[in-house]
């Protein structure tokens, strides 16, 4: 089998050629010749404005069909793709595009609102992914080949461009494809460099074991810069011949239930947040009545109730999907319970950026409830533990999937990365006889976001530590998934200052507000809690973390 990521691409181009590809959601449909014919402009611009394979090229904006038009134009050029999640703060954005070293960047109207061209000196340009029109040049070049852009693809293809025209490069497996960052500040982000080899295994797997066709229907709603979306309900649906409907706007619960209705799809790929929410609006309000508890506890009655529930969820989902993949963040046990009850096809995949994202993976059919699968194909996962069934140690990883390391951050790859090749995942679990993994905690600091989003609880610390009055601070994560900070203030200055103790919580409620105004919404600080001493230390005078978890 030819193992390239790129022929991929090129064959279901081909293959699908005057079928649906991309539809912006209550907007216009690309099918895969357009996608080819908008490829192939951009090569043309890319190559007139001095771009060489190997230069970065950066992307943020909410999903659409341009943004994957413009991802899969930068990778079959031969560039390098450094998708930016458009959640992130403009400082954030800024610090990405000059520490990827990018030298354009495609970027969504509603994000270029915010961004300031003079803080990111070395990018040649920015171009609107709406209309892939220039909002700043610094390149004659690059000016130049935008005005004449439909005048050279007409020179370049005289009589039509028709399929076998398309022939995209070939690519290497230890070449590099993406950078993704992981979070927004120079800081705390590192750039996970993604070779070509971790595109095609991930692809490779999702052909093994999802089974969509040519025409089969899929709603993108992760955000296409998080590898899980990225991967899952863009690039294999693109190979697999599939139509994408992108959720352009914010996507509510109304907008993303009407979405399932109207386009039916064949694969849900969601994170815990989306279940739980339709569970919420749609099915605890019929059995939390005090009739349907009585209901349930009469076996025959049950079991029908069950099969209404059942068919209940499924039509919230389209009724014509296969499985629901659920990814990204912990899933509650509790509705977990819900949908094992009913029988529902839901399977929990586990995966991080740093393997694009897959490691482990079960059929619905197979899986096993409250672990997360087994290892992916082509990977291998171990436990490190005198016991793995049932002394936790930390889940290591390693196999195709695997990433090349921390772009320009060598130190960082060699602590996750050891001389055997397995990436040490910082997540604690165990693993049964099947190979069944089960995660029981995190041993980084690293919070899960509502989304999968990660959070670095040390980046807020950092923004709070600056803060007046603040002396030290934690910020830890609620059951409910809302974030705490908890801060020892500077009682010395303030009452040096004259303020009193309902003075001082105002002045941290204030710090709250300021801080939030920096930080994207799935990071935000719920609350503050005051603590009166400071915080118990380890010897290299680090905050122990473990034991303020539980807050009330």
């Amino acid at each position: 089998m030819e193992k390239s990521f790129l022929a991929f691409i090129e064959n279901s181009i081909k293959k699908n050629w005057d079928m649906d590809a991309l539809t912006d959601y209550k907007g216009a449909t690309l099918q895969y010749k357009d996608l080819a014919r908008k490829i192939e402009k951009l090569h043309i611009l890319l190559a007139e404005s001095g771009i060489q394979p190997g230069d970065k090229v950066a992307l943020c904006g909410r999903n659409s069909s341009h943004w994957g038009v413009a991802f899969l134009a930068i990778l079959t050029y031969g560039a390098v793709a450094v998708p930016i999640l458009h959640e992130f703060k403009a400082d954030n954005v800024h610090n990405i595009i000059n520490h990827s070293e990018a030298r354009l960047l495609f970027v969504g109207d509603v994000v270029w609102e915010s961004l300031n061209e003079a803080a990111m000196p070395n990018l040649e340009g920015i171009i609107l992914m709406t209309d892939f029109t220039l909002q700043v040049c610094r390149s004659e070049r690059l000016e130049y080949a935008r005005e004449h852009l439909n005048e050279l693809f007409g020179k370049k293809f005289p009589k039509n461009f028709r399929k076998e025209h398309v022939a995209y490069r070939r690519d290497e497996a230890e070449e590099l494809a993406v950078i993704n960052y992981t979070s927004g500040t120079t800081s705390f982000s590192k750039g996970v460099m993604i070779p070509y080899r971790a595109l095609w295994s991930n692809t490779q797997f999702a052909f093994e074991v999802l089974n969509l066709k040519a025409g089969s229907r899929v709603i993108s709603i992760l955000p296409m810069a998080h590898m899980y979306g990225l991967a899952f309900e863009f690039i294999y649906e693109v190979c697999a011949g599939c139509h994408i409907f992108f959720l352009t706007r914010m996507p509510s619960p109304k907008i993303i239930f009407q979405a399932f209705a109207e386009v039916k799809p064949n694969i849900v790929i969601a994170v815990p947040l989306i279940i739980e929410k339709i569970i919420k609006k749609n099915v605890l309000p019929t059995l939390e009545t005090l009739k349907m508890k009585i209901l349930l506890r009469v076996p025959v009655i049950n079991d029908k109730i069950k099969e209404t529930v059942r068919e209940h969820m499924v039509q919230a989902f389209g009724g014509n999907f296969y499985e629901v993949i659920v990814g990204g963040a912990a899933f509650n046990q509790d509705v977990e319970k819900l949908l094992r009850s009913i029988d529902f096809p839901y399977t929990v995949g586990y995966g991080m950026t740093e393997c694009a994202p897959i490691i482990c993976y079960e059929d619905w059919k197979f899986f096993k409830a409250g672990s997360c699968g087994k290892a992916a194909p082509r990977m291998e996962v171990k436990i490190d533990s005198q016991d793995p069934e049932h002394i936790v140690g930390e889940i290591l990883t390693r196999g195709d999937n695997v990433m090349l390391g921390y772009y320009k951050n060598p130190e960082a790859t060699a602590q996750v990365i050891d001389a055997e090749g397995w990436l040490h995942t910082g997540d604690l679990g165990v693993m049964d006889k099947e190979g069944n993994v089960f995660i029981k905690g995190r041993s980084k600091n690293m919070l899960l976001g509502p989304s999968g989003q990660n959070i670095y609880p040390e980046e807020i610390e950092e923004k709070l530590s600056n803060m007046p009055y603040v002396c030290e601070n934690i910020v830890i994560q609620q059951s409910d998934n809302k974030l705490v900070a908890l801060i020892y203030p500077d009682f010395e200055e303030a009452y040096a200052n004259g303020l009193s103790q309902a003075d001082i919580e105002k002045a941290m409620e204030a710090n709250r507000v300021a801080v939030n105004a920096e930080l994207p919404a799935y990071s935000q600080i719920a609350r503050v809690k005051i603590y009166p001493e400071e915080f118990e230390k380890t010897p290299k005078k680090s905050i122990k973390r473990f034991l303020y978890q539980d807050v009330k």
